[in-house]
């Protein structure tokens, strides 16, 4: 076995009894970021996630001239200290494979004073960016992409966005909205976003990043389902707690589900705008037990799962988890409106087919859907394409079938810390 395979651990039909803590969410640290850069007064993060995409997004302020400076408290929690500059070039930034990286922070570097150039993987060269690119050239900034509107580019920014209203087909992502209208507040006229396209995914995500707007003090309105806007205003800094990151949770949840026993995820919250709290929905109707408990969220399970058809175009980050929960089902499953996952670190819906085809499966691609019929399933490597969600979908494969081999497991990083680690404390 090659030193890029990790072999995931086989729990068969032995239950577990675990409370797991996930790490701070990827993208309410990400948005906390932007706006705790663009604020007058300084922000504390609290329990903020540390992995590959808020990492590269610290550095990229970082090296726009914001000052951002790590602690812990007496408990031990992680603090970021953010306080706003001045931003300005020339500057370096590596998106990596981030999507908010490389589609929140080339508004922000708009706002700069002079070039700040952006690259990153070889797989972001390809992800959409176009939306953005041509936003920001309605809003008269210059931007040097070659013709391609992707990436690699170069921002020549003038310190200053006048703003107005620009119109967007963000079918694509939804990041495309946010990464506007987190920079709304600085521009002098603040910014109208339209979404001008057939479908919007993730809509989730608007929600977060419009609520957290308005917790830094941004004057927002909704005026239509697909219009936006933020006028120009002052943001205020203020200390904000991370929530755990739900879309993370799905592989811990899915444990129980698969081999039986229960597992609490400690910290759930009460309200939130992640879009992993429709797990609780989704995995009930796959058969889970889920009650909220004193310090969580608890999931029971019986080793017996349901079949589930379903539309996640709102949910798709958390297609991967679901598909690998729905091989291991005694009735087929139908996974819909999820055409855009084409576009994430890999084409996720062929990536599913393919790998869990090659282990036995019977999955069936269609242009935005997959068709999960029930089969045996057996021992063999399952790839990842340096795509964290993959990674942890043959992780939850790897409970009930004995020799998976995950490729390249440290793609996890990109979200979660310590993958590994937490997957062996759940298994005790």
């Amino acid at each position: 076995m090659s030193s890029d395979l990790w072999r995931a651990p086989f729990r068969g039909t032995t239950p577990i009894n675990a409370t797991i803590t996930i790490p701070g969410s990827k993208s309410v640290t990400n948005r906390a970021l932007i706006l705790a850069s663009l604020a007058t007064s300084p922000s504390r993060l609290i329990k903020p996630l540390r992995s590959r995409d808020t990492e590269l997004m610290v550095k990229g302020l970082r090296s726009l001239g914001i000052t951002i400076e790590e602690s812990k408290n007496a408990t031990g929690d992680e603090i970021w200290e953010i306080t706003p500059g001045e931003l300005f070039g020339p500057a370096s930034i590596d998106v990596g494979n981030a999507g908010t990286v490389m589609r929140f922070l080339p508004p922000v570097a708009a706002l700069a004073r002079g070039l700040v150039n952006f690259d990153g993987d070889p797989r972001s060269h390809e992800r959409p960016l176009a939306p953005v690119i041509k936003a920001l050239e309605t809003l008269g900034i210059s931007v040097d992409h070659k013709n391609r509107y992707a990436l690699p580019l170069t921002i020549n920014g003038s310190g200053k966005v006048r703003g107005g209203v620009v119109e967007i087909d963000a079918s694509a992502s939804s990041q495309f909205v946010s990464a506007l209208l987190l920079v709304g507040p600085a521009m002098k006229e603040g910014i109208t976003v339209r979404h001008n396209g057939a479908t919007l995914p993730s809509q989730p995500h608007i929600e977060m990043t419009l609520a957290m707007l308005k917790d830094f003090g941004a004057d927002v309105s909704v005026t239509t389902h697909n219009e936006w806007r933020v006028a120009p205003s002052k943001l205020i800094g203020h200390d904000l707690v991370i929530e755990p990151d739900l879309s993370n949770a799905a592989p811990f949840m899915a444990a129980p589900m698969i081999v039986g026993g229960s597992v609490t995820i400690a910290d759930w919250p009460v309200k939130t705008t992640q879009p992993g709290d429709q797990l609780q929905k989704i995995f009930a109707a796959m058969g889970a037990n889920i009650t909220r408990v004193s310090d969580g969220l608890k999931i029971s399970g019986s080793g017996q799962i349901k079949g589930i058809d379903i539309d996640l175009h709102d949910v798709g980050e958390l297609t991967p988890s679901i598909a690998a929960v729905a091989a291991l089902a005694n009735s087929p499953s139908y996974l819909r409106g999820i055409g855009h996952l084409r576009l994430h670190e890999t084409d996720r819906l062929a990536a599913l087919a393919r790998e869990i085809n090659s282990l036995g499966g019977n999955v069936v691609e269609e242009e935005s859907a997959l068709l999960i019929h029930p089969a045996p399933l057996h021992s063999g490597t399952f790839h990842t394409y340096d795509d964290h969600r993959l990674a942890t979908a043959g992780a939850i494969l790897g409970l009930a079938v004995n020799g998976i081999d995950v490729e390249n497991i440290e793609t996890t990083r990109k979200t979660l810390p310590d993958f590994v680690g937490l997957w062996s404390a759940l298994l005790g």
